[in-house]
């Protein structure tokens, strides 16, 4: 059942729901009612804040205190979140932090709690879509695997967000598009591996493209060893399951720039022959979290309609090791012809990448941008909760960074160093597809796809290899397990492209 979401103007006192969700923020003396929560804390006798300061609330942001209304509203349970200290004067809320307070909110409510009003702050409508959006993504649940008691929750019947702002119902319709969209790559990155093989990946990106109206394409493994795609060839041929590369197309007849994105989308990575030790392999079913982030913002680019034109690859395979399995030091000709000496089976993603990349070039593209979860050290270098930005360029590097910000996407800019690049040189071939010493290891992967792009044309590389996957407890509106990293990134590129 999907949630139904609406804005309306109502006191949040009156509303016939289970639960009234309002904002605290952290003040010298305990919690302070945020913007949107006076009319919910004067009903409470001596106020809700002195309640939450007698539970211990301190207004932290992400913080949720559950208070019986005792008749006090409609409603039978206030939820208080916290929002932080409050803005400066003259300062609005940072949307992030309503975000991820309207995601903490709704982790917490309780199965029984189906339709829940938001009265965080929300003047504007960029407000009311930063609650919208933070509560459809706290809702998230992953139960396709869940049977009987230990079924999760379902998702909410109704979300109400309070706000009189103008504009702000068009906000949140974005905000459930945009929700959708990151809650679609979730899904398919939480999926078992054995239930989305390439061609499974390939067939969830045609029924995508079938109910929004994207042009799909599907190259199959013989179509793919005719044209010359040795990356995604070579990587796939250890797997009983061939490789796929799915080209999705979205159009605008007022467009007058074209995007191209390029999914990494590892089904499972067991290394190949490079085999994983196995503390390394049980979340390897997120491989393909790029290939998801770019099907699932070509979705939300269809609905949403922007003036701009966007194209996406999800370059497909399932790196297995077996007899037939590439083997360290064989040489793979990539599509276009440059030769690639593979000495390490585990860096398999750039590989398939790389045929990719110089395919999306031939639509003649303004930007390319992929997104891969691409290296280890990327947690090394970032932590799991910050994607890697690198470029061609400095200025598409900053512009691909500020686009991540504004989407409220954590990111940051990193360099591609000209000297990583003899530590790639081959004794046999073009280039090898690892170096030879392990410092800078997120770095040289991207002065490897760098090699792949054609002078004068604008590239930017994303490395979400931490961010793609929870491993640890949830928080804000993240759940453990996929998070739909990069998504909401992507869409907002090609949005500031159009202007």
């Amino acid at each position: 059942m999907s949630t139904s979401l609406s804005v309306i103007t109502d006191s949040p006192c009156s509303l016939d729901v289970d639960a009234v969700v309002v904002g605290y923020h952290s003040g010298a003396d305990g919690p302070e009612p945020a913007s949107g929560a006076h009319d919910v804390d004067a009903t409470f006798s001596g106020g809700l804040a002195r309640t939450l300061s007698l539970l211990g609330a301190s207004g932290a942001l992400e913080e949720v205190h559950n208070v019986p209304s005792g008749g006090a509203l409609t409603a039978p349970l206030v939820v208080a979140v916290g929002l932080g200290p409050a803005p400066e004067q003259g300062s609005a809320p940072d949307p992030d932090h309503l975000a991820r307070a309207a995601g903490a909110a709704l982790r917490a409510r309780g199965a029984k709690q189906a339709r829940v009003a938001l009265a965080l702050p929300a003047e504007t409508a960029e407000q009311a879509g930063a609650v919208a959006t933070g509560a459809l993504l706290g809702d998230y649940s992953f139960t396709r695997y869940r049977t009987g008691e230990d079924a999760e929750k379902p998702a909410a019947e109704a979300l109400l967000v309070v706000s009189a702002a103008e504009g702000a119902q068009q906000a949140a319709e974005r905000a459930r598009i945009i929700a959708d969209s990151v809650n679609l790559t979730r899904d398919l990155v939480n999926t078992a591996p054995a239930d989305l093989v390439p061609e499974d990946l390939a067939g969830v990106a045609e029924e995508v493209a079938r109910e929004t109206g994207l042009e799909v394409l599907t190259l199959t493994e013989k179509e793919l060893a005719e044209g010359g795609y040795g990356g995604i060839l070579g990587v796939g041929q250890g797997s009983v399951n061939p490789p796929r590369l799915v080209r999705l197309a979205y159009s605008h007849p007022e467009a007058s720039a074209t995007i191209a994105f390029v999914g990494k989308g590892i089904t499972f990575d067991s290394g190949g022959l490079s085999l994983k030790p196995a503390g390394a392999m049980d979340w390897m079913k997120s491989d393909m979290g790029g290939a998801a982030a770019v099907l699932a913002a070509l979705r939300a680019l269809a609905l949403l309609k922007p003036k701009v034109n966007a194209v996406g690859y999800l370059a497909i395979a399932e790196n297995m090791p077996s007899g037939t399995a590439q083997r360290p030091s064989d040489v793979l000709t990539m599509y276009g012809g440059k030769t690639v000496e593979v000495l390490n089976t585990d860096a398999e993603g750039r590989l398939v990448m790389a045929d990719a990349l110089v395919r999306a070039q031939e639509d003649d593209p303004d930007l390319v941008v992929d997104v891969a979860t691409l290296t280890g050290a990327q947690l090394v270098a970032l932590g799991t909760r910050v994607f890697a930005v690198m470029a061609g360029d400095d200025e598409t590097r900053e512009s691909v960074a500020a686009s991540a910000a504004a989407a409220g996407e954590a990111a940051w800019p990193m360099p591609l160093p000209e000297e990583l690049r003899k530590g790639l040189d081959s004794a046999v071939a073009d280039i090898a597809n690892v170096a030879g010493e392990r410092w800078g290891g997120m770095l040289s992967a991207g002065v490897f796809l760098k090699e792949f792009i054609a002078d004068g044309q604008r590239w930017a590389h994303l490395d979400i290899a931490g961010p793609s996957f929870n491993q640890g407890a949830p928080f804000g509106y993240t759940p453990k397990g996929g998070t739909g990293s990069a998504t909401r990134t992507l869409v907002r590129i090609a949005e500031d492209l159009t202007e």
